[in-house]
């Protein structure tokens, strides 16, 4: 193998491979990234047997060849490298790189070792916007947690009908959804649920790639695949085995009905119920009381060890009440539904008895976030 590579290109595709190469302790060759030639690219591969991720880069082919190297020493090597172009050879399995001013060499590993990174029989096919998909997982990604006993409520869940997206995420204590319209008709209905692991680093490519992509899917696994814009071959594919199961209906959950809904500032909603949390002790659990004689929101929150506090805020009441309606929330979930809004106003809905609270953006209906109250203090 013989190349020239510009290195902040090169620094790209290495940025994200180290992320899945590094965590892999009980099987070394994991931690490796796969540096080939394929036509005028230089293709890095990596895998942790779960996740998948190939990265092409545009460069100036003069010798095919191909080389198994430690992702994370050869990203921290490139670091220290000042030059923009980097000359890229391969002997005898290690890897040389090459510049004006010097030069380094890097044991490579025996390439028999690498795992094949399996190709997936397309079943489905969709393109999406990329910076919507990373709005959107950016706005549930923090929501699943691990469960062994219903592993499908670990990841996000992803349902494709008609000309939109819906993904979904749940810990069975709360319940985001994200609705994300797509540039064209979807011909199949089809879902798949994505481990949260997976959604983290494919935010953190969506972030550096946030145009179109197309999303190919089957049974069991899915691939991401952005296509370089000039020549419309391959740049990146992103690829995840899947969870199995059937995701809960969910839709279930979300409150249809009212018994009456509050609009208030989001930002000093927010405030008071982080200061609120200051005082909550280890329960982390504060009350709200909405005063509708006042229009007024209470929040309250004490600790026999800390001190306590309340504070009024002013409120819009949708629907008129006559009585007080006292509810006690977590505070910590509140605050993560109100983290992922950035209206100035938030919708506060009451469902019927002790139904779940919803929390919408003003002026967008396609989030929402569904919280189940604790027992009042």
């Amino acid at each position: 193998m013989e190349l020239n590579i510009f290195k902040e290109k090169l620094n790209q595709g290495l940025n994200i491979i180290e992320h899945i190469t590094r965590k892999n302790a009980n099987l070394v060759v994991l931690n490796n990234v796969l540096l080939e030639t394929e036509k005028s690219f230089l293709k890095l591969s990596a895998t942790n047997l779960e996740i998948s991720i190939i990265w092409w880069i545009l460069s100036e082919i003069k010798r095919e060849g191909k080389a198994l190297i430690p992702a994370s020493f050869l990203k921290s090597v490139i670091d220290f490298i000042k030059e923009e172009v980097i000359k890229l050879e391969s002997e005898k399995g290690n890897l040389i790189l090459k510049t004006e001013n010097q030069e380094i060499q890097i044991q490579g590993i025996n390439l028999d070792d690498f795992p094949i990174i399996p190709k997936i029989e397309i079943e489905n096919s969709i393109k999406i916007r990329g910076e919507k998909l990373n709005q959107g997982l950016n706005q549930i990604v923090n929501i699943p947690s691990y469960s062994q006993i219903r592993p499908e409520i670990s990841g996000i869940y992803f349902s494709f009908k008609k000309e939109e997206i819906k993904i979904a995420a749940t810990d069975g204590f709360r319940l985001a959804e994200k609705v994300i319209n797509l540039p064209q008709k979807i011909n199949k209905d089809f879902s798949f649920i994505l481990p949260q692991t997976t959604a983290k680093e494919l935010i953190n490519i969506l972030s550096l790639r946030p145009n179109d992509l197309n999303i190919h899917y089957n049974v069991n696994q899915v691939l991401f695949e952005w296509l370089e814009e000039e020549t419309s071959y391959p740049e990146i594919h992103f690829s995840s085995r899947l969870i199995g199961g059937e995701y809960l209906n969910y839709q279930e959950i979300i409150p249809k009905k009212y018994t009456t809904q509050i609009i208030i500032n989001r930002e000093e909603f927010q405030t008071q119920i982080k200061k609120a949390g200051l005082f909550s002790g280890k329960i982390s659990t504060i009350k709200l009381n909405i005063i509708p004689q006042k229009n007024q929101l209470k929040i309250f929150s004490q600790s026999p060890d800390i001190g306590k506090t309340e504070i009024y805020l002013p409120i819009k009441i949708e629907k008129k009440i006559e009585q007080e309606i006292e509810m006690s929330f977590n505070y910590k979930f509140l605050l993560d539904g109100l983290n992922n809004i950035k209206s100035s106003e938030i919708i506060f809905g009451i469902s019927e008895g002790e139904g779940p609270v919803t929390i919408k953006p003003v002026g967008d209906e396609s989030y929402v976030y569904v919280l189940m109250p604790t027992k009042n203090i």
